[in-house]
């Protein structure tokens, strides 16, 4: 179907007129976003999947300190055989902007040093050098940016020397971007040649790897750890955990930290109709929440941290299927058929966002691995206060790194 037709049969002519406006040169750039729209999703503006409910769930059984530690020799020796036979990829989540630290950078890029330059990248990779070097091997690093930072990312790693990891060992690829529809399904543009695009959520991580084609130069890659770039402390390609999850015989595993109290915002592993899923904290009932088992913890207490393990072959599946997409309303600045720029003040739209933990789901089988939150949870979302700057240097300092 040509273009045309299609804008007409999606109720989007009122882009016509805009194509018609523009110099050859625009209009091929506009043409380009228009072709690559997955008009499927779009639709869903009217008619969202219901993914506010759960199925029937139950908890999960996971990997304690105590049972990781008992097997810590037998896992270990497990996952440093699969990461020197470069089994094991690591994919780094960095496609968002510093803004609520306060500043416009890439938010890795951010310097979180006391006495001296200590940037989020740097402790990142720093952590993953640990690995390598007690491996004897380098892990393949994948890192997905966003259309906003994928230039400052690169020069920011250019910079300073991909702080000593190996360049050959690196490879950056750029989220896809999906496109904003109005409140009546119409598309938002951006400009006249650009529409209001935004990053398509962090589901969107491994479609985003394949259409990039990074992994055709490490055929080898059976697994791929994925963690986000807000967690200065985690360890990545850690070799007990790559370990476990391979002697468990599953899909995927998903690093934890045991919850603080049975309301903590974070969400929890469990089942969901008998697959392995997440339970956002409040999904959970008040009973639910409460809920403790013969040792007196939380049943729901497996907080995630965004430190997971895929099987790559099982991701290959999930390729075929559509992982849920959220609808969510925002304000979206754009402007109109004439050129007139709007700043909304209010939600006057609709961005379609994919989340990584709905990928747990599509796996079917996941380990759940508790892990020390003092030793591997320092998350930044904010500049002070709880999961900050502030309470991350402390917990960088108590575990001996010099800020």
């Amino acid at each position: 179907m040509k273009l045309k037709d299609k804008l007409v049969a999606e109720g989007q002519q009122h882009l016509l007129s805009v194509l018609d406006s523009l110099n050859k040169e625009d209009r091929a750039k506009l043409t380009r976003q228009l072709e690559a729209i997955d008009w499927d999703i779009l639709s869903l503006w009217s008619n969202p999947e219901d993914l506010s409910g759960k199925g029937r769930v139950q908890p999960i059984t996971g990997l304690s300190l105590k049972d990781i530690q008992l097997r810590r020799d037998e896992f270990a020796q497990i996952g440093s055989k699969a990461i020197r036979g470069g089994k094991v990829g690591a994919v780094l989540l960095a496609g968002g902007q510093g803004t609520r630290l306060g500043s416009d950078a890439p938010k890795g890029a951010y310097d979180i040093g006391l006495t001296r330059p200590l940037y989020i990248f740097e402790q990142l990779i720093h952590n993953l050098l640990e690995v390598c070097n007690q491996c004897k091997t380098c892990v393949p690093l994948f890192i997905m940016t966003s259309q906003k930072n994928d230039g400052e990312t690169k020069q920011f790693f250019e910079k300073h020397n991909y702080f000593g990891y190996p360049t050959g060992y690196v490879r950056f690829f750029a989220q896809d971007m999906a496109p904003a529809v109005d409140l009546n399904g119409k598309l938002l543009l951006e400009t006249k040649s650009q529409l209001a695009l935004s990053p398509n959520g962090n589901g969107g991580w491994y479609s985003s790897l394949v259409r990039a084609d990074v992994l055709k130069d490490f055929p080898d890659i059976e697994w791929l750890n994925v963690f986000a770039v807000d967690n200065v402390l985690q360890r990545i390609a850690d070799p007990v955990f790559v370990g476990a999850t391979i002697a468990s015989g599953f899909n995927s595993g998903a690093k934890f930290v045991r919850k603080t109290n049975p309301y903590e915002r974070v969400g929890a592993l469990c089942l969901e109709d008998g697959l392995p899923s997440v339970i956002e904290y409040y999904e959970l009932t008040d009973d639910m929440a409460n809920q403790v088992d013969k040792d007196g913890r939380l049943v729901y207490s497996f907080g995630v941290i965004l430190n997971y393990l895929f099987s790559v072959s099982k991701l290959k599946e999930t390729v075929e299927k559509r992982i849920p997409v959220h609808v969510v309303k925002k304000k979206i600045p754009y402007i109109d058929e004439t050129g007139r720029y709007f700043k909304p003040e209010i939600e006057n739209g609709y961005k379609f966002e994919t989340l990584i933990l709905d990928m747990v789901r599509l796996m079917e089988s996941c380990l759940p691995f508790e892990v020390v939150r003092e030793k591997e949870f320092a998350p930044i979302k904010n500049k002070t206060g709880v999961d900050s700057v502030e309470s991350a240097q402390a917990l960088l300092e108590q575990n001996g790194i010099k800020l």
